[in-house]
């Protein structure tokens, strides 16, 4: 073997579980690329299949629930082992058990990164498909993560806590992040709160001395778009395996989400068809 054989890099591995959407810029669709694109690999986990996200007003959808155990199962066959999971859209809560499992045969073996992006809701309302039986089994599930991704709709509904029609008070947030790290993530952002013109993720870690809180906000031109979330997710998940600090992080994600956004906007891409990431994925590429 030669130098340049020796120096190439083996990629960090992760989990990818979510739904596969094939029209719309969303859920696996949206985060094969960007975790490849941050040289990771990604290895994909489907809980369920729509042929378009749920803002189209037809769609096809099939569930998977009934092939995620032995599709899991081969993968504890092979004896693969995971630098990270990423969790996004659980389609029912059976699936629940066997995600569970695979967690914690993945915590056996070594000390993956976790994070849950817990999709259930938007604008003060659970998505069409999320029953109260899956709310309240993703309110323990998330107690395996090490960083959680909710929205602000998602937060609330995590914690009982009513979500603001209007302006959020940071007081508000913060008791909100102090009952969502207290479920037991190490680490969240809630994402996309909406401000004068901008947007704000509110991050908080918890320490040896309690918990410390930032935000990072970024300019917005109005818009909420299918996917941005699962953008956003998957930059975290691709960073904290390679040990990328979480502000840091944060702030890579709400920049590249704020630029789709926006060239999304000027290529008048029809906001339900998601962001165009696809030209910009070139700046997640950085060397390590």
């Amino acid at each position: 073997m030669n130098h340049s054989e020796r120096s190439i890099p083996i990629p960090k591995r992760i989990a990818a579980i979510n739904d596969l959407t094939g029209f719309g810029r969303c859920s696996l669709a949206v985060v094969l690329p960007v975790i490849n694109a941050m040289k990771v690999q990604a290895c994909p986990v489907p809980t369920s299949v729509f042929s378009s996200h749920m803002a189209f007003s037809s769609y096809y959808y099939r569930d998977l629930s009934d092939g995620l155990s032995p599709y899991l199962e081969e993968y504890r066959k092979l004896e693969l082992m995971f630098d990270g999971i990423y969790c996004g859209y659980i389609n029912s809560p059976g699936q629940f058990i066997h995600l569970r499992q695979f967690m914690e045969a993945q915590r056996e073996k070594g000390t993956p990164v976790i994070v849950i992006d817990p999709v259930l809701g938007d604008n003060g309302r659970t998505y069409r498909l999320v029953t109260e039986e899956l709310c309240r089994d993703m309110r323990s599930f998330i107690s395996y993560a090490t960083i959680l991704t909710p929205n602000l709709t998602e937060a609330c509904l995590l914690t009982g806590l009513p979500c603001p029609a209007r302006t959020v008070e940071m007081a508000f947030l913060q008791e909100l992040m102090e009952r969502l790290l207290d479920m037991g993530p190490s680490k969240a952002v809630i994402t996309g709160i909406p401000g004068e013109g901008s947007l704000i993720n509110y991050c908080g870690e918890r320490g040896l001395h309690g918990i410390s809180a930032f935000t990072c906000e970024t300019a917005s031109n109005g818009e909420s778009r299918p996917g941005t979330g699962d953008l956003f997710a998957a930059i975290l998940t691709a960073d904290a395996v390679n040990q990328v600090p979480f502000s840091e992080s944060v702030q890579k994600a709400a920049d590249f989400v704020r630029t789709c956004v926006l060239a999304s906007a000027a290529a008048h891409i029809p906001i339900r068809e998601g962001v165009l990431f696809e030209n910009y994925l070139s700046l997640l590429w950085e060397p390590h």
